[in-house]
């Protein structure tokens, strides 16, 4: 879905683009979307239909993310997709913090790619969501040496979280590291650092009436602007936001902060 088939292969290749979208049906933690130039929904997977929360596909091809999220989302998920096109290169690994169909909140990992017609020109994107779930039973050396970071990360949440840190604890180098948290966890260790700060932060908004600053302070963030940017950033609501729309679902009898995989 990248462009117009140059040879046999690419042709081959091309042909099958209706096989390739039904393997999107069998990943059960992957959001699979792709939309024209005007954000309409082209192709959608059954993973992307519950999140949205409608019944079918049907509900949801033709229609536009603002028919389905909140605004302050979907304009988040606009402002992607005109990144994407207008400068026609792919928008990887962009972390976000997305309601699950059971209603937990979770992490995943966003990653947008151009799709060019007959004349190069960009006419829609691609989109794939990957749900970031923590091994529970780490199996290998590498595993084990992540769980330990993962681990020191929560306890020490208000400290700095340098990557030296981070490396004498894994027992590896910096660069080592990287490799072993990009393949355990999905992301970077600096993006493993930001979620657990926000996570933390999530669940003291829901739960205390502690001031945003306390909070702040607590999480391990600069100062009360610095994380109010970042937690804006990545769950598309401001702290005070967030612990408003918490108390309105606890109210309703829903977990709106519930635990995190």
């Amino acid at each position: 879905m990248v462009g117009l088939p140059n040879n046999a292969g690419e042709q081959a290749l091309y042909a099958c683009q209706r096989e390739l979208l039904g393997l999107f049906e069998t990943l059960i933690d992957v959001i699979f979307c792709a939309k024209d130039l005007d954000g309409v929904y082209l192709e959608v997977n059954s993973a992307f239909v519950r999140r949205t929360g409608r019944r079918s596909k049907r509900d949801v091809i033709g229609t536009t993310a603002a028919e389905h999220f909140r605004p302050e989302l979907a304009e988040r998920y606009a402002d992607q997709d005109r990144q994407v096109i207008a400068e026609g290169a792919p928008l990887h690994d962009q972390l976000e913090l997305i309601r699950r169909p059971d209603g937990r909140l979770g992490w995943y990992l966003t990653t947008k790619i151009p799709v060019r017609g007959e004349t190069d020109a960009v006419v829609g994107l691609v989109s794939v969501s990957r749900d970031l779930v923590l091994p529970s039973s780490p199996d290998d050396e590498w595993s084990r040496s992540v769980q330990r970071v993962v681990e020191h990360c929560r306890t020490h949440l208000d400290s700095a979280l340098t990557l030296d840190e981070l490396a004498r604890v894994a027992g590896c180098s910096r660069s080592q590291l990287g490799r072993r948290v990009k393949r355990v966890l999905g992301v970077s260790p600096t993006q493993h650092v930001l979620r657990v700060r926000v996570e933390a932060a999530t669940r003291m908004l829901a739960e205390s009436d502690m001031p945003i600053v306390d909070v702040a302070g607590r999480c391990g963030f600069y100062d009360q602007s610095d994380f109010t940017k970042r937690f804006a950033r990545l769950t598309n609501r401001t702290p005070a936001q967030f612990r408003t729309d918490a108390r309105a679902s606890a109210a309703r009898g829903i977990i709106d902060a519930g635990p995190f995989s």
